[in-house]
């Protein structure tokens, strides 16, 4: 029988922390033996607030080694960089489909105008979308929350 696909990451703010192990890592090493994972550096979606370019780069090959030191397996589980696949497309096309009203209605939308007023930018409206795109483009049959 196939494994389901399951997707998930992180977004590349910074090192890891506690938090991140508890609400992310620690459920990501314990599905790598039993699925089929596909576990993202996400670095477009950091790039929706306000960033550093060159912290950045520094945080994605920061979260990069933090999920190898943290036991994500590369024989068991695909690691990649979002910003190095070739989703833009896919999540382009469902833009086209998707109406703005509803995105400028989502509460995490609201929540990161209301904390960063003037850096209100289509790639925060757009992060659902893009995130629908991770998912899909891996045909993933799970996402952990």
């Amino acid at each position: 029988m196939e494994k389901k696909r399951v997707f998930s990451g992180v977004r590349a703010t910074g090192r890891l922390h506690l938090g991140n192990y508890l609400g992310a890592i620690k459920g990501m090493l314990a599905l790598q033996d039993r699925y089929d994972c596909v576990f993202s550096v996400v670095d477009l979606h950091a790039i929706t607030t306000p960033y550093d370019p060159a912290k950045l780069k520094q945080s994605v090959r920061d979260v990069l080694l933090d999920y190898l030191g943290a036991g994500l397996d590369p024989q068991k589980c695909l690691i990649e960089i979002q910003s190095k696949t070739p989703h833009a497309e896919l999540a382009y096309l469902l833009s086209t489909i998707y109406p703005v009203a509803r995105l400028e209605d989502l509460p995490t939308y609201k929540e990161k105008r209301a904390q960063h007023p003037k850096y209100v930018n289509m790639g925060l409206l757009f992060y659902p979308v893009l995130m629908a795109a991770d998912i899909l483009i891996y045909k993933a049959d799970l996402v952990p929350t």
